[in-house]
């Protein structure tokens, strides 16, 4: 199939179906399907309402916005209207709250947004938003764009393929967050990409079930913009109901029969732990032909402890789909081929080089190829490309990569630029280290988080993996960082953790890592509940967690506190390493 031009061209030609389309299930359990028809009518009426309001073609609406069909109507009335939303995560707590009314502030300044968009719930939370960002006009909730603004404007909007979409700012997981340019061609470059040539769907038995936030590429692009080029229905579970009831997500899969499914690493991690024997009972998973995994680092345990936990519901390991993407290229770069599961590669690193090995202290999983129509590569520092086996950046082009970073222009050539004595056009430097065998890309982690002692890289992710296993470290809630002590780079591990335990939780952190990695470790911090920095995904923040050791301001859990013992370290002094 040809897929639309744009995500517009795509609703549309889904206008005349009522019967399919995408179901929501709130909160409580009960469920509401918006057919295709509906989201065309509803999408169209919005978008006449945002113009009514004085937005026009190219104009930024910040959209906060926690409600799932609340969201993706408003998110394609935007698109209607010609307008370029601008997801935000939300939240619906006063923690913290002067760091998240920073982080909206500096989304909406960064993108020049004119309106913020959000609900009457969420309202209070974004409200002082308004007086610290310029260019902001007001503060609108999805209830006020009700009743009938006339469609003329949005029916008749001319938005063209190398129109800018969207801007899907990045999570700030290793700086701040910055508003990556997604035009309507990279939307459906990248559709037709991990969707017919991915996922090789069929519009006849597929059917997607999705708790990820709609906020980020891999909900948004993953379960509405790829599915709306190609109709396929979805369901589409709230990410806190998810995190509360992990069973949730497999027992709507079961109930609706999904075919198709995606999470990061640490979902199917949660998943096989959480779930008990009886949990199992009466679950069918055989119905399930893609369980997609990217996101994050993939740690095969993680997937082969959820397939032997789920075999009794009759999922099949072959379902598996690692992959590897980003959001400066729409969303996945590569995938694995359909029906192979998860494939691993054992090996030793020395000097730059991938050495295969029997047995090995580092397991990487396969990611797979990249798509047709578009090119990958790995690199030295000097941008020139590296053979098989060989450690380098991980650089790749083609019709999904985006045009760069919303009026970022110094950012924006150094990240997409040329290699040397090639004129086919700018790569994508995406930051990550990786090799490739027989084609098949192997991602080793961030290339600015590589811990260097003693002329060996160290990948964090690794690192973090193994101390999550520990007793009492609350799982995907530590980090790894290197730091400079003396002129030589030293190992520093933060992971939250309960006062009572931080002395076993020290102890055993330190032995796991002089066991598996034979190194050293400086210092082990574990910090108390809930206080590590994190990014609007979740995730901990390496480089701010690290800038907060170094300054002396990373809390402190200890179960036992010495009088006049402070909380923090003194600052330590060290050189700039460029982090």
């Amino acid at each position: 199939m040809r897929v639309a031009l744009t995500l517009v061209e795509a609703v549309r030609r889904l206008g005349h179906d009522t019967a399919r389309g995408f179901v929501f299930v709130r909160p409580d359990g009960a469920e509401k399907l918006h057919s295709f028809a509906d989201i065309a009518r509803e999408a169209a009426r919005r978008g006449a309402h945002l113009h009514a309001r004085g937005l026009r073609k190219g104009d930024r609406l910040a959209m906060v916005v926690p409600d799932g069909d609340e969201f993706v109507l408003s998110f394609l009335g935007a698109l209607f209207a010609g307008v370029v939303p601008v997801p935000v995560y939300p939240q619906l707590t006063f923690k913290n709250i002067d760091g998240y009314h920073e982080t909206v502030a500096h989304i909406a300044r960064a993108s020049g947004a004119s309106m913020l968009l959000t609900t009457a719930s969420t309202r209070p939370y974004v409200e002082p938003v308004l007086p610290r960002v310029d260019t902001l006009r007001s503060i609108a909730t999805v209830d006020e764009l009700a009743g009938d603004a006339g469609t003329a404007h949005a029916a008749t909007v001319d938005v063209a393929s190398d129109d800018l979409a969207f801007l899907q700012f990045t999570s700030g997981s290793t700086s701040r967050p910055k508003g990556v340019m997604v035009t309507h061609g990279n939307l459906a470059a990248n559709a037709a990409a991990f969707m017919l040539d991915g996922l090789r769907r069929d519009d006849s038995v597929d059917k997607g079930v999705s708790w990820l936030p709609l906020f980020h590429d891999m909900g948004l692009i993953g379960f509405v913009v790829g599915p709306l080029f190609t109709n396929i229905p979805c369901v589409f579970l709230p990410t806190a109901s998810f995190v509360r009831a992990p069973r949730l997500w497999l027992d709507k899969i079961h109930e609706h029969r999904g075919t198709i499914t995606y999470a990061p690493n640490f979902a199917y991690a949660l998943v096989a732990k959480r779930l008990k024997d009886r949990d199992v009972e009466g679950l069918d998973l055989s119905c399930l032909r893609i369980a997609g995994c990217g996101a994050e680092p993939i740690q095969a345990r993680a997937l082969h402890d959820f397939a032997a936990r789920l075999a009794p519901a009759g999922f099949d390991a072959r379902a598996f789909v690692p992959s590897y993407g980003m959001a400066e290229a729409t969303l996945a770069i590569t995938f694995m081929p359909l029906r192979e599961g998860v494939k691993t590669d054992l090996f030793t690193e020395s000097a730059g080089d991938a050495k295969p090995a029997a047995k090995a202290p580092k397991e990487l999983v396969d990611c797979g190829v990249v798509f047709p129509g578009h090119e990958l590569a790995i690199v030295d520092e000097a941008g020139l490309r590296l053979g098989e086996r060989q450690v380098g950046q991980i650089v790749a082009r083609g019709p999904s990569v985006t045009r760069g970073y919303f009026q970022e222009p110094e950012l924006t050539a150094e990240t997409f630029r040329a290699l040397p004595g090639d004129d086919g056009g700018p790569w994508l430097f995406t930051g990550d280290l990786g090799y490739t065998v027989g084609g098949r890309l192997f991602v080793c982690g961030r290339l600015k988080d590589v811990i260097i002692v003693r002329g060996r890289n160290y990948y964090p992710s690794d690192i973090e993996w193994a101390v999550n296993d520990l007793p009492g470290v609350r799982r995907g809630n530590a980090v790894a960082f290197g730091v400079d002590v003396d002129g030589e780079e030293q190992l520093v591990i933060a992971c939250e953790g309960a006062a009572a335990d931080a002395g076993t939780i020290r102890d055993a952190t330190t032995t796991c890592v002089a066991e598996q990695f034979g190194l050293a470790v400086h210092e082990v911090v574990v910090t108390p509940l809930a206080t590590l920095p994190r990014t609007s995904s979740g995730k901990p923040q390496r480089r701010k967690t690290r800038q907060m050791y170094v300054d002396g301001t990373l809390p402190r859990a200890r179960s036992v506190q010495q009088p006049g013992e402070p909380v923090a370290p003194a600052p330590i002094q060290e050189r700039d390493q460029g982090a």
